[in-house]
């Protein structure tokens, strides 16, 4: 049988969204490259594909933000809204003094805007002394100022330090010590997610930080490297003050030396999931790669308007979602300073935006006011001919930040459109994406995994009680990453650095590499693709046998009643640890022991044991029920579970066993 005659020259290849032309010979070595590695086919290894793959860039991030913006200067790089008080806002009235306003205001920067706001902003800086290598701290929330200070302090050479605007004055603080930073930008009020315009004033935290508070003095008993507070004053009706971001032209600003891409230029707080943030060293190589690589696998392009409630002091918001658009002409959309789930749809409808990102509580509660959409009971959050719309224009989108239930997955999907949404899996110490589906992949491997390897980097599997031994593939065991996007360290931590970041000796003993392990359980399946079973430390260890939390979170994801579950291990004398559950059951329904809802069904802890019984086994079912109607969170939405297991020791030692 004569094969087909292949052109001599190039060859035309298409992979998901994207097409390559490469020589017959370099595809055929690509293909030679990838078979060496099918004898590792039955390990817990895999690394991102060997051919095709865009190559790492070797710029810093504003050499790449100037090509940008000479490619995208005419087109929206940011578009922010802040909100200004409505009846909405305050369901028992407005307050004396308030009157009724607009529900908010917007404010979109093109590429070349932000460009010219960033300068202005970096000349202000060097004109408060900050130069390269300063540590900046920033307390804001998404906001247009936030963007443009990103910049800013890049172009500068200075470090960028996010806090969580949540941040009490202690962590705060702890924070600024621990850095040695010199100057702190502050919003004059903390939104508060859920809560618009209803935000914490930040005037007894900057007295505490600086007990003699008045203009041009700043001495700070309890840090006193601190010697510059700006203060953004969004107290009115958000629309800031630090620079005025339109018309203010500035020329360009340059670093006090040349900057290099392996230089730390962004210090993020570990989002606090645990009891112990660490502050994590990243590089321009780091997040400029990660943002690009990202929009790659996504398939972004420059005419996506992508809505992104994240936080921006969190790496989903700042690479996720900044990085990522910014690397590619598209435009960024923050719905509301803080996570209003209200804002974010109607941003999305009112801009037709293509994209959305989200955390699982984030997507639950969007469904759940769209859920509301069709009461008659409450006002609806969108028309119903916007609500009806959201599927035919939302396209693309993020889900991250922890597990999300194959179920939720499946409400997404019906209720938002959003038919090229992917999963992106990582940690703040891989920048923070390591593994990540793609729109080409299959729905049931979007649904049930977090995808294989990204571009430029390997992952592998071990057995957590002897990391040399990577598993066979089908087997649980911790995931570690390795590549370009692997933190430099824990900044003034080596200990709790070199507990997770090991150089470990290559399997032929000719390098080494840098491997940053994870502490979460995970499984590899043939084609590489990784599904995150849970947190190591959230095992719940019952009677000797492995409990996953994961597996009876998405069970009862599925019960009709429930919104959300959050599984816990609880202290137990006959079996070492017990399975415990929080439910949120789903608005106006009634659970055991609450008031009378708006709708006739009732939801019992024994139903709730039942479901769990009836479509998983006796050993998985809940010891412990109790219904709450919120659980503690990150500001980025995840789960405090170490908060939810002090809890319910506490409800147990009360008395109180669910």
């Amino acid at each position: 049988m004569m094969r087909p005659r292949i052109s001599p020259t190039t060859l035309t290849i298409s992979a998901g969204c994207r097409t390559w032309q490469t020589s017959e010979s370099g595809y055929r070595r690509r293909v030679r490259l990838a078979s060496r590695g099918l004898s590792t086919l039955s390990r817990s290894t895999s690394q991102g594909p060997l051919e095709f793959q865009p190559p790492l860039l070797p710029y810093t991030i504003p050499e790449h933000f100037a090509s940008v913006v000479s490619q995208h200067g005419h087109r929206p790089a940011v578009i922010c809204r802040t909100p200004t008080t409505s009846p909405a806002t305050f369901p028992g009235g407005l307050p004396a003094g308030i009157t009724t306003v607009p529900s908010a205001n917007e404010t979109a920067l093109s590429y070349s805007q932000l460009d010219l706001a960033s300068n202005a902003l970096a000349h202000s800086l060097r004109s408060l002394g900050v130069k390269k290598g300063d540590r900046v701290a920033v307390s804001l929330g998404n906001t247009a100022e936030f963007a443009a200070l990103t910049y800013a302090v890049l172009k500068l050479g200075a470090i960028l330090v996010p806090l969580n605007p949540g941040f009490n004055a202690a962590q705060v603080s702890a924070a600024l010590n621990h850095l040695a930073v010199e100057v702190l930008i502050i919003g004059a009020v903390t939104d508060l997610a859920y809560k618009p315009c209803r935000g914490r004033s930040n005037l007894a935290l900057l007295e505490h930080l600086v007990p003699d508070l008045r203009p041009g003095r700043v001495e700070s008993p309890g840090v006193p490297s601190l010697r510059t507070v700006v203060v953004v004053d969004n107290s009115a009706s958000h629309p800031g003050n630090l620079v005025t971001l339109r018309d203010h032209a500035a020329p360009p600003v340059a670093p006090d030396s040349p900057l290099s891409p392996d230089e730390t230029i962004n210090i993020q707080f570990t989002s606090g999931t645990t009891s112990h943030p660490k502050a994590a060293m990243l590089s321009h190589t780091n997040i400029l790669n990660n943002g690009a690589l990202i929009a790659h696998r996504m398939c972004l392009t420059p005419a996506d308007l992508i809505v992104c409630p994240p936080p921006l002091f969190h790496c989903f918001g700042s690479v996720l979602g900044y990085m990522a658009t910014a690397t590619t002409g598209a435009a960024l959309l923050f719905p509301s300073p803080a996570f209003d789930p209200r804002a974010t749809l109607r941003m999305a409808a009112d801009h037709r935006a293509t994209g959305l990102y989200g955390v699982t509580t984030m997507f639950v509660s969007m469904l759940e006011l769209l859920h509301s959409n069709h009461s008659d009971s409450t006002p609806p959050v969108l028309s119903p001919s916007a609500a009806a719309a959201l599927p035919t224009h939302l396209r693309k989108g993020i889900a991250a930040g922890s597990c999300i239930p194959t179920q939720l997955m499946h409400r997404v999907h019906a209720s938002l459109g959003l038919s090229d949404l992917v999963i992106c899996y990582g940690m703040t110490e891989t920048s923070p994406v390591s593994c990540m589906t793609s729109p080409s992949d299959p729905l049931e491997k979007r649904v049930g995994s977090v995808g294989r390897a990204m571009p430029h980097t390997r992952v592998k599997i071990v057995d957590p009680a002897d990391r040399t031994r990577v598993v066979p593939r089908g087997k649980r065991g911790e995931l570690a990453a390795a590549g370009y996007l692997v933190m430099k360290g824990y900044w003034g931590d080596e200990e709790r650095t070199g507990e997770v970041r090991k150089v470990e000796k290559d399997e032929d003993g000719k390098g080494e590499t840098v491997w940053m392990y994870s502490g979460d359980e995970a499984v590899m399946d043939e084609e590489g693709y990784v599904s995150i079973t849970g947190r190591i430390k959230d095992l719940i260890i019952r009677g000797g046998e492995n409990i996953h939390p994961l597996e009876i979170e998405d069970c009862l994801f599925r019960h009709p009643l429930v919104a959300e579950a959050s599984v816990v291990g609880v202290p137990d004398e006959r079996y070492g640890e017990s399975v415990g559950v929080f439910v949120i059951a789903h608005a106006g329904v009634v659970t055991e022991g609450g008031e009378k809802g708006e709708r006739e069904e009732v939801l019992t802890r024994e139903s709730v044991r039942e479901w769990v019984r009836k479509n998983l086994s006796n050993h998985l079912v809940p010891k412990h029920v109790w219904f709450v109607a919120e659980y503690p969170k990150t500001a980025s939405g995840k789960i405090q579970k170490f908060k939810l297991r002090d809890m319910a020791r506490e409800l147990v030692e009360r008395g109180e066993v669910g």
